[in-house]
């Protein structure tokens, strides 16, 4: 049988530390709860017909590849909601922290039915979230030198998004805007259906004038547009590395006036470096959590009691 620990029983560092990094343990909670209920919607009829009731494992969580991991504490929880007390764990490497391959990253100890039922849930969380901080430092490490950024998107999997998000700020890269809510991104539909993008730009700042505002442009034209009329952050889409250049001699020219600008769209890391020297602030990328490859973690029995 499952321990399915309450909230409220779980151990008040692994809590904080959720929430430290800007995670609501209650939500984690509920979606550990969620993603048992699937897994397990009954018994684990294979652990059941193979392990002993009573006995009792070590297990080993380690990278087979090197990189940054991240989804560890929320693993923790997986194993700790199906095994209760009955679980120590020991050797958690912290979220963010740099691995290479064959190093532990988490021992769990315990009834090792409950283990091995935890263990693909636990691993499910962790191998996409370390992928996500991998491919961001990636990213970050491309850069390293310019002054851009990386910055996450919207295109996350449903239901995901703060967990990719806070994996992407283990990798050391930048969340941009959470929702539809918190900042008004114009891009092109809104300036066809405004009409121009200095009519778009005036239509949301009349509307919500403490709203943060970023207006996507194509071309150089319509950023100098947008510079005559202060608007703060423009979001450069498709342009190539000299066209790039110039949006940022046009935008600089301002002095304090100036834009901070945004590079996205097609953008590839193997192009990152050259991206990143035309002197933009940030650059975008989806694929940091649309189309990230999970990160090789694997979970092996060290020992088990009869």
């Amino acid at each position: 049988m499952l321990a399915r620990h309450p909230l409220d029983a779980m151990p008040p560092a692994l809590l904080a530390e959720l929430e430290v990094g800007g995670l609501v343990p209650a939500d984690l909670y509920a979606a550990v709860v969620a993603a048992i209920d699937e897994d397990v919607p009954g018994e684990d009829v294979t652990s059941a017909a193979t392990i002993p009731v009573d006995a009792r494992g070590t297990a080993d969580l380690a990278a087979r590849e090197p990189g940054v991991v991240a989804g560890l504490a929320l693993a923790e929880l997986v194993f700790r909601y199906v095994l209760g007390d009955a679980v120590t764990v020991t050797e958690r490497r912290p979220d963010g922290a740099r691995v290479a391959a064959g190093d532990l990253v988490m021992r769990v100890e315990g009834p090792t039915r409950g283990l091995l039922t935890a263990e693909r849930v636990a691993l499910n969380y962790a191998s996409h979230l370390s992928g996500v901080a991998t491919a961001t430092a990636a990213w970050v490490a491309a850069l390293d030198g310019t002054r851009a950024r990386v910055l996450d998107t919207r295109k996350t999997l449903p239901g995901m998004r703060a967990l990719q998000k806070y994996a992407v700020r283990c990798g050391g890269g930048v969340n941009h805007r959470w929702s539809l809510s918190d900042v008004a991104m114009v891009k092109d539909n809104h300036v066809v259906a405004a009409g121009g993008v200095v009519p778009a730009y005036r239509a949301v700042r009349e509307r919500d004038p403490d709203v943060r505002v970023v207006v996507e442009v194509t071309e150089l034209a319509e950023l100098e547009q947008l510079l005559d009329v202060g608007c703060p952050w423009v979001l450069l889409d498709n342009m190539d590395p000299a066209t790039l250049r110039a949006a940022v001699a046009a935008n600089e020219a301002r002095g304090d006036g100036a834009a901070v600008l945004e590079a996205s769209g097609g953008l590839t890391i193997e192009r990152a470096r050259a991206v990143a020297e035309t002197g933009v602030d940030y650059i975008s990328v989806g694929a940091l959590t649309h189309s990230v490859t999970v990160f090789d973690l694997g979970l092996d029995l060290r020992d088990a009691t009869p």
